[in-house]
């Protein structure tokens, strides 16, 4: 009976750098070489099977899972590839297939290029040998190559396929992010309204409502061909994971952020994510599209226990007040009314709900409190604002004390300066005879003294040039902060945000009609 014959032919993803054309003439040249093979056996070939840039690891190779059905409904009985390597790389399928099942559905595997033949006996160790150098250089190639992308993530460089939402590929400088200014645009005004108190939720419904599609639906729409891990048959909708991994994301204040998850083993493309102090963090390598400090208030907000209203907004003071004696967080409360009345919300402890014997349950009218709050604040704002300016006056003298010591710091160098070509000329004497060695070292070992005195002088200006700018800079920083909210109206989350670390309520003095509200400022 006619032997029928499958072909099976693999191109190597392990044969990076090859062009298209030549990844085809490498897939060609197999077919070429194993159907000529065929014919000269005088065999029928069934069909040829072949998987092009996939790994000899991977056992998800459609074409090869495909030649094993066939193989197990006995449509051929000689399987033929370049190599047992072409066939596979994994110690378990040389064992699982060409040892077990194929002898059990009658089928001979023959590999050409290393003489791997499944109808002689005598060459199975040597079959079993290299199933596991095939293994190992897998392995070793694995490990080459992570070594490599951990030395491009430590540089600063970007090595994945898909740069975050907002950010895009530098064409003209690889491993560098330039700002997709459509997408930043819209990274942007997430972060602008959650600081303006709205959830995740409402930023969601707001995005949808626009029409703007996700960050998947857009790189597809730019031409990449992308798709999420966690992407579902979403019609380019948002959701709010997607909205909080925005908003956690540090690659907008332009750190490059990588290595977040790694694959189980070489032999599995299964991915684990890694706890925050495994991931490689490189500072400042491109533009930002958030300010650092609006950054860190973002996430400081998103880790407090800030509730939101039915309509996904949080009140101005959500997450910030706390109560004075037992420093629980006190809760949004809206009690029934009699018929007809005014219905006003409140901030009542929440202790009183979990254990009222620890606390009674300061409450306050929340429009009193914000009214209170934004009198306070424009109060803070005003006096803070009169500080700096009487603080710049004094800056005058502080700045005229910087320069004298930036004057001092030179003046030193100079003369370090001129100490080194003194030792210069000192050497050069010693080489010529004018001065005896036992000379030379004695005034170097002066000149060394002097420079280590010089050395530890410049080291003390330096630290109070620091100081004094590290006042100034913060100084600038407030003064401009102040001078965004000079003319607030009412109070907004982004403000109280901007200025106010917490409040603490007391309780109500009911005869005296007062009650003690400590405000606790940023700065």
């Amino acid at each position: 009976m006619k032997q029928k014959v499958a072909i099976y032919c693999r191109l190597s993803e392990e044969d990076g750098g090859k062009t298209e054309k030549e990844d085809s003439e490498s897939i060609q040249n197999q077919k070429n070489i194993l159907t000529s093979y065929a014919f000269e056996n005088g065999w029928e070939i069934y069909n040829i099977y072949s998987d092009d840039d996939w790994s000899g690891l991977d056992n998800e190779r459609p074409e090869w899972n495909q030649l094993i059905k066939d193989a197990e409904n006995r449509k051929f009985n000689i399987v033929i590839a370049k190599s047992q390597a072409r066939f596979t790389r994994e110690m378990e399928s040389v064992e699982k297939y060409l040892h077990k099942y194929f002898p059990i559905w009658h089928i001979r595997f023959i590999g050409l290029a290393d003489f791997a033949d499944t109808s002689n006996a005598g060459n199975k160790k040597q079959r079993q040998i290299n199933g596991l150098v095939n293994e190992w250089y897998c392995e070793d190639l694995s490990e080459n190559i992570r070594i490599v992308f951990d030395k491009k993530r430590r540089d600063g460089l970007f090595i994945g396929s898909h740069a975050a939402y907002g950010y895009k590929k530098d064409p003209l400088h690889k491993g560098r992010l330039v700002i997709d200014e459509d997408a930043a645009e819209i990274v942007r005004q997430v972060y602008n309204m959650y600081l303006d108190g709205y959830g995740s939720s409402k930023i969601t419904k707001y995005l949808n409502e626009m029409g703007i599609p996700n960050p998947s639906k857009y790189k597809q729409i730019q031409g990449e061909t992308y798709r999420s891990i966690c992407a579902k048959d979403d019609m380019g909708l948002w959701n709010r994971t997607t909205v909080k991994r925005i908003l956690k994301n540090e690659m907008y204040i332009g750190n490059m952020v990588q290595g977040m998850r790694k694959k189980i083993s070489y032999k599995s493309k299964k991915m684990i994510g890694l706890p925050k102090c495994d991931w490689i963090i490189v500072n400042s390598t491109h533009e930002p599209i958030i300010e650092t400090q609006t950054f860190i208030l973002v996430q400081e907000l998103m880790a407090s226990s800030r509730k939101y209203d039915g309509y996904g907004q949080a009140h101005p003071l959500a997450g910030k007040v706390k109560c004075l004696d037992c420093h629980s967080s006190l809760n949004r409360i809206t009690p029934m009314n009699r018929k007809g009345g005014t219905r006003y919300k409140y901030l009542r402890c929440s202790m009183v709900d979990k254990d009222p014997r620890i606390c009674g349950g300061h409450y306050i009218r929340l429009d009193e409190l914000e009214r209170i709050v934004l009198q306070r604040l424009k109060d803070y704002l005003k006096k803070t604002s009169d500080q700096i300016i009487r603080d710049s006056l004094a800056n005058q003298e502080v700045d005229r004390a910087k320069r004298k010591l930036e004057k001092e710091v030179k003046q030193i160098e100079q003369q370090i300066l001129k100490s080194k070509r003194l030792v210069e000329t000192l050497y050069e004497d010693k080489v010529s005879g004018l001065i005896s060695s036992e000379q030379f070292l004695e005034l170097n070992e002066g000149f060394r003294n002097e420079r280590n005195t010089l050395d530890r002088r410049i080291a003390s200006l330096t630290i109070q040039i620091n100081d004094i700018e590290g006042v100034q800079n913060y100084s600038d920083a407030l003064s401009e902060k102040i001078n965004q909210y000079k003319d607030i109206k009412s109070l907004t989350p982004r403000l109280v945000n901007e200025f106010i670390d917490y409040i603490e309520v007391g309780e109500k003095d009911k005869t005296q009609g007062t009650q003690p509200i400590l405000i606790h400022w940023k700065y």
